[in-house]
């Protein structure tokens, strides 16, 4: 029988977290839970606006375009700009960042727990070989069993963490402690949790996996443009308080763990240790079971995602030789390891996220300014110069004596948001150049 499409939302929805929910999506928010101590709440706010509404809205802007493909709507800045951004979004939430930290992340939960106080330095190699020639093989060769042990994994996985949280109430770990530097006061909460909260890469990849929801809703016999917009919107209704939930608690559980665990340098160790003390060894191995199969399904559709993409845009090598090459890549990255792999992240996030909310913001406006392309590029371009020296700042390349001048004239810059001053001057320029220009709109 036929599902009734004006209640396609709901297992949309349970797509949509599906597609967003991931190991890296329970080590970031306990990390942050043990830093911003009993400033958590605050924390948690900014971290939901980045971790949980950006995803979301981008989702919803993609839909909104009548677009199908991230490249399709980025080229209403540029053609070449459109290349350059996909590219480096692909690149990212696969072999360069996020493929690598499924592999580490599952080392770190599911295996390093259980070798000792000093496991030998083999330890990660050897297991990373076995993840990825896994992850390779099916990637290469995918198989209906990859497709129902997903289905069944998600629930699963949240099942657990459910049962996981609900001790956690019954038996808490400790009291949050005193905050770090960075979350001291609530406003520096909110803002280092909307900094953290990019750690999750959702928002970039909301902008890939866009096209699934959209053909989804599509499928389920919706046709015209403002009804699917409006399906993806309630589908996030689902999606959203779901991942909030979820972040909100395993946040919880990060800031009472210090007392009994001491201070982490991951959020893997702090939910391998938690679990340990809330479970018991079997309970620990339950966790550590889950997890890495959710790490290696979640890498099996990132790698063979940025396949397709490649073999597509380039028409050359076939997909099983990127296959093997984003394989290699993600297990030599993962060498590493996951403390390194975030730190690294971190200055590539600086840049590509404010591109991503200008980009977003600019797609949900497009009617209100005509769609004309010089407010997409001047903001665009505007954003841009910010975020690459954002960028650069977080990786200690030094740019002069900018830092200082910008600090003093940029609003919001010594909080890592100076880029949004500089958006906004960008879209003022824009409009001020559509009125005073005839070029055409774009598509």
């Amino acid at each position: 029988m036929q599902v009734n499409k004006n209640h396609s939302f709901i297992p949309i929805g349970l797509m949509l977290f599906a597609l967003f929910f991931g190991a890296g999506n329970l080590i970031f928010p306990a990390s942050m839970g043990q830093s911003a101590g009993s400033n958590v709440w605050w924390a948690l706010l900014g971290f939901c606006l980045t971790g949980v509404g950006l995803p979301l809205l981008a989702v919803i802007a993609i839909g909104y375009s009548g677009k199908m493909a991230l490249m399709h709507v980025a080229s209403r800045v540029h053609p070449y700009y459109a290349l350059f951004y996909t590219v480096v979004c692909y690149m990212s939430i696969g072999p360069c960042f996020a493929v690598p930290r499924t592999g580490t992340v599952s080392y770190e939960i599911a295996i390093r727990p259980f070798l000792g106080e000093n496991p030998s330095e083999y330890a990660l190699p050897i297991f990373l070989l076995f993840f990825f020639l896994i992850t390779g093989w099916l990637s290469a060769t995918p198989t209906k069993l990859v497709d129902r042990i997903g289905k069944l994994l998600t629930p699963a996985l949240v099942l657990t963490l459910a049962i996981f949280i609900f001790k956690s109430f019954i038996t808490p770990l400790g009291t949050p402690t005193e905050p770090m530097a960075a979350y001291s006061s609530p406003s520096k909460a909110i803002v280092q949790g909307i900094l953290d909260g990019y750690n999750t890469l959702d928002a970039i990849a909301a902008l890939v996996f866009a096209s699934l929801v959209i053909k989804a809703v599509q499928f389920s016999g919706e046709t015209d443009q403002q009804r699917v917009t409006y399906q993806v919107y309630k589908s996030s209704f689902i999606a959203g308080p779901l991942l909030a939930v979820i972040y909100i608690f395993i946040a919880k559980v990060g800031a009472e763990s210090v007392s009994a665990i001491g201070v982490q340098d991951t959020g893997a160790p702090i939910l391998a240790e938690s679990a340990k003390i809330l479970f018991g060894q079997a309970g620990a191995l339950l966790l550590s079971a889950m997890v890495l199969l959710a790490c290696l399904t979640t890498s099996i559709g990132l790698i063979t995602c940025c396949a397709t993409f490649m073999k597509e845009l380039t028409g050359k090598l076939s997909y099983i030789t990127w296959v093997v090459l984003f394989t290699i890549v993600s297990y030599l990255i993962g060498l590493f390891g996951l403390k390194t792999i975030i730190v690294s992240t971190i200055p590539v996030l600086m840049f590509i996220y404010p591109l991503c909310v200008a980009l977003v913001f600019l797609i949900l406006t497009h009617k209100l300014f005509g769609g004309r392309r010089c407010v997409y590029a001047w903001t665009i371009g505007f954003t841009f110069v910010m975020a690459l020296y954002n960028g650069l700042q977080t990786a200690q390349i030094a740019v002069g004596g900018l830092d200082e001048i910008l600090s003093n004239w940029v609003p919001l810059h010594h909080y890592g948001l100076g880029w949004l001053p500089f958006a906004i001057c960008g879209f003022v320029i824009g409009l001020i150049h559509k009125a005073v220009s005839k070029a055409p709109a774009v598509d």
